[in-house]
């Protein structure tokens, strides 16, 4: 079994690829490092790793960016595996395995040994997503917040504040928008529109707390126009998963497509990557990634003791 650790230097603090360089040394096993060093770069070395066949398991060192990079240079091909070592500051699908997930995924002996699952995957207009997308306020948010890191003394805690200020308070939350639901199709205004494969993103958002990557099924959630007023006091309700508490609020629907459109042009977010475009499809895909975790550890939702059959179908080495 080749290990392959794709570090991105450029995710999390200064010095996290030191401290990572250090834990690569004390392996046990023989394993590979290679770096990026801008845009595409884990995509096209996660493509080369996997196209001799042998059986690989390839380590996303980063944020949600790396992995989605690897997601795509690996999606479809049985005998690869990909992990990620939560590297850079967002890392939300990771989440799913619980708070402690930092330290499991750091365990990197462990991780090595672990079980994989054959987890989902979303087309969006050709990309593939493994966690969340989303494409009303909040993306245009998450698109912003990039912006504003670059300026001086401002945290990454600050320049989401700021984002969220710009988009809700001065720019307008809501947009016109075409959306098919399946058989039905909404238009109006749209504040937000989240497609969840995964639970976690933004950072701190978790609209569908029981939304499985392996179930064959995507959670989608749309909150159309409301008063500025009402979306700050229902933030953190859906934040939080309550969905179900604001039906005349929130509509949901669980399916394999969803299509949308607007005269004007849309900002879609990908696992952290930014879209733009005025029409967006999409579906569960027909590729999927083998993913790899450690052993013991689960992303299967505690309260929700009839998804335990999807965690059986994890495939030991």
């Amino acid at each position: 079994m080749r290990h392959l650790f794709l570090i991105n230097p450029a995710a999390g603090k200064r010095k996290s690829t030191a401290q990572l360089e250090g834990m690569l040394s004390s392996l046990s096993f023989p394993y590979e490092v290679a770096y990026t060093s801008g845009e595409g770069d884990a995509r096209r070395m996660a493509e080369e790793a996997v196209s001799s066949g042998e059986p690989v398991r390839i380590y996303a060192c980063g944020g949600d960016g790396t992995l989605n990079e690897v997601v795509n240079g690996a999606a479809g091909h049985e005998h690869a595996a990909i992990t990620c070592i939560p590297k850079g500051t967002g890392n939300d699908f990771l989440k799913i395995f619980g708070p402690d997930y930092r330290a499991l995924f750091y365990d990197l002996e462990r991780l090595a040994k672990g079980p994989q699952t054959a987890m989902d995957l979303m087309d969006c207009n050709g990309m593939l997503g493994i966690d969340v997308v989303c494409a009303g306020v909040d993306a245009r948010v998450a698109a912003s917040v990039h912006r504003y890191k670059n300026w001086p003394l401002v945290t990454g805690k600050g320049a989401y504040v700021l984002a969220l200020a710009e988009h809700v308070l001065l720019r307008g939350i809501s947009r016109p928008m075409s959306i098919a639901l399946g058989e039905r199709t909404w238009r109006g205004e749209a504040a937000i529109l989240c497609i969840c494969n995964g639970r976690h993103y933004g950072g701190g958002f978790m609209p569908v707390p029981e939304a499985m990557p392996d179930d064959g099924v995507l959670e989608v959630l749309l909150v159309p126009k409301v008063s500025r007023r009402t979306f700050i006091k229902l933030a953190g309700q859906y934040a939080r998963g309550r969905y179900r508490d604001y039906p005349e609020l929130i509509l949901s629907h669980r399916g394999d497509r969803v299509t949308y459109a607007s005269p004007q042009v849309i900002t879609t977010v990908v696992d952290g990557e930014v879209l733009f475009n005025t029409t967006f499809t999409v579906r569960l895909s027909e590729k999927k990634v083998n993913f790899f975790y450690p052993p013991g550890a689960s992303y299967c939702p505690e309260s929700l003791a009839l998804r335990e059959e999807n965690c059986e179908q994890e495939v030991n080495l």
